[in-house]
């Protein structure tokens, strides 16, 4: 008699290791209408339910999404969205907190380095004084909470001045470097762009919320 093969094991989602500026676009299938329609239900139906909820567990489970399943799986999902939209918005908030959670340490060294050349952005990014990687990790959950318990385009706008913060940082660091470390002052120089473009489409995203126009 034939024996029935065992099932094959589910293959975890491993997290992948990210920047906080790296937001490539993943491959999303063979149809990308599809793929865009299957993104943008599953971002509307992610936030209004969340929205629509009063349990802070519900809360807790959607801002670690991406801890359970994986980061890939939500690039896969969503990282190809065009930037000004609601699941590019959405795959912004959580590869940012993932990037800030694997390295807090030196996330928080970026962001001491430029908070008080952008004193602004700082306020509204709301990080606890001093900056450690404890407050850069409780900031990283808070922000990504309020898209669901709070105001979404206040969580976007919080998310795009912590990266404007970042930026600057890196910015200033770059400078210090250029004479001694010519080639790594080029890269935080390269990030520190990348990043604030990362702001201006999270700035871009909050402002269509608002008109309503999100999509």
């Amino acid at each position: 008699m034939n024996q029935v093969p065992a099932p094959r094991a589910p293959r975890p989602h491993k997290p992948l290791p990210f920047a906080p500026a790296d937001f490539e676009p993943f491959a999303g299938g063979t149809d990308p209408a599809r793929v865009s329609e299957a993104a943008h239900l599953a971002a509307r139906a992610l936030v209004s339910g969340g929205r629509e909820s009063t349990d802070p567990e519900i809360t807790k489970r959607l801002v670690k999404l991406a801890d359970k399943q994986g980061l890939d799986a939500i690039a896969e999902m969503w990282a190809a969205s065009p930037a000004r939209s609601l699941p590019g918005a959405l795959w912004r908030l959580y590869a940012l907190r993932a990037a800030t959670l694997q390295d807090p340490e030196g996330i928080s060294v970026f962001f001491r380095a430029g908070q008080h050349r952008a004193q602004v952005a700082n306020a509204v990014a709301g990080v606890a004084e001093p900056p450690g990687a404890q407050e850069i990790s409780t900031v990283a959950d808070a922000i990504l909470s309020g898209a669901f318990d709070g105001d979404f385009d206040v969580a976007l706008e919080r998310s795009a001045a912590f990266c404007r913060v970042l930026a600057l940082g890196q910015a200033t660091i770059a400078n210090d470097r250029e004479k001694m470390h010519p080639e790594h002052a080029a890269q935080l120089t390269k990030k520190a762009h990348q990043l604030v473009r990362t702001a201006e489409d999270l700035e871009g995203a909050a402002a269509s919320w608002r008109k309503g126009d999100l999509d």
